[in-house]
């Protein structure tokens, strides 16, 4: 019989008790989605750029590091900051956030505009990784238990299929790409910040708001020993993501042949989409077992695509994307529900920013060593080192990859 997912702690000190509710669920999940989906709405564009501004390879990859140390130093600085101010105000900044990021990036001519819109798309990605999803786990029913670990660790992939396809089909059939866009971005965060001011507040507000900006990473102790598979399963996840981002539009249009923004987004979809089929096939089997079994299927899934690079075969990279998509989605839904399971509501968002610290700090590492190597190697060489990597990473995650104990909760 499949193993029921552990579920997260209900109550610690006063004021951190399960407040279910399910305006503010709807609220914070729309956000989380239509974040990453602007967040994503630009990479489409990255042929019309260097098509039209000459921008370059190595250019889009240092855009895609702008994004990611925005996330990072959200996370390091304001990770935990939704414990003490409450979720919602948190939630608001990360949607003005992304609004102002849209607004810069209508203007696209060189790499300054972009990678400050980047930039700004990043810190407000970084704050939904930390208290929106803190939100969304404080709002969500207690039954059925999965529900907020899949709703935390899928509606990115979500989110980042719909603001690639979105794009895309813009970029191809839409009036003034570069501005549409964006200025649908902007509408779509605006529909946030609206949706977020009528929810209620439902995490806890507790003392040392300024303390916790000092940049500082803690996880419950009882999840570090499920740091090693946890770390395998995120770095090497988000560094083919980061790929994808960076090379996916020069892989659509050198490698595949075509530069139709609508096949990159397919193609872009094709990893990202699966995902959100993979986490609920995890959620049937305990936590090691789907991290195991999710990264064996993902390393697979990179080695095809790399063997499709090689044959210049569009069907078998699409058909590869599917494969590591759906690996990627079985390992990282696992890996959040094991550390979740070891969180108090007062520990969730400093958890959570602990896991999405280091998926970024993967896929920024990965997106710089490749926009370097960009200098001296094709994607088709720079795509060997991220398929060593999710080999060495499966091997890991078999070695590494155990059972959490969740904590109980004190009697009130």
């Amino acid at each position: 019989m499949p193993a029921a997912p552990a579920q997260p702690v209900t109550a610690t000190v006063p004021g951190t008790e399960h407040r279910a509710s399910p305006r503010a669920l709807v609220a914070a999940t729309l956000t989380l989605v239509l974040a990453f989906a602007v967040s994503s709405s630009p990479v489409p564009l990255f042929t019309t750029y260097r098509r039209a501004d000459g921008l370059t390879d190595g250019d889009f990859s240092l855009a895609t590091v702008a994004y990611f140390a925005g996330t990072i130093l959200a996370l390091l600085v304001l990770g935990r900051l939704s414990t003490h101010l409450g979720r919602r105000p948190l939630a608001l900044a990360a949607a003005a956030l992304l609004l102002a990021g849209a607004l810069v990036m209508l203007r696209v001519d060189s790499l300054a505009p972009l990678a400050l819109g980047r930039f700004l798309s990043g810190l407000g990605c970084g704050i939904a990784s930390s208290a929106v999803m803190s939100y969304v786990v404080d709002a969500a029913p207690r039954r059925p238990a999965w529900l907020a670990t899949m709703i935390t660790s899928q509606s990115p992939m979500v989110g980042l299929t719909l603001g690639a396809l979105g794009s895309g089909l813009i970029v191809e059939h839409g009036p003034r790409p570069t501005t549409t866009v964006f200025l649908v971005g902007a509408g779509a965060m605006t529909l946030c910040l609206i949706a977020l001011a009528i929810a209620p507040e439902t995490g806890p507000r507790l003392r040392g708001a300024l303390a916790s900006l000092r940049p500082r990473v803690a996880v419950p102790a009882a999840a570090r020993p499920l740091l090693p598979a946890l770390a395998a399963v995120v770095v090497s996840t988000w560094a083919m993501g980061s790929f994808y981002q960076a090379f996916g539009p020069s892989v659509v249009a050198d490698g595949l042949g075509t530069d139709d923004a609508v096949v990159f987004a397919v193609v872009f979809s094709a990893y990202m989409l699966p995902s959100v089929l993979g986490a609920p096939i995890g959620g049937r089997m305990r936590a090691a077992t789907a991290q195991r079994t999710g990264m064996t299927v993902f390393a697979i899934g990179v080695l095809g695509v790399l063997t499709a690079l090689a044959l210049d075969s569009v069907v078998l990279f699409i058909a590869a994307s599917v494969v590591a998509g759906a690996g990627q989605g079985m390992a990282m839904s696992a890996s959040v529900r094991s550390v979740l399971s070891t969180a108090t509501p007062a520990e969730t968002a400093p958890t959570m920013a602990a896991v999405y610290l280091l998926s970024y700090s993967g896929a920024m590492a990965a997106s710089l060593i490749s926009g370097q190597l960009t200098r001296w190697y094709g994607v088709e060489q720079i795509v060997i080192g991220y398929g060593v990597l999710a080999v060495a990473a499966a091997v890991v995650t078999a070695l590494c990859a155990r059972e959490p104990r969740p904590v109980e909760a004190p009697a009130a």
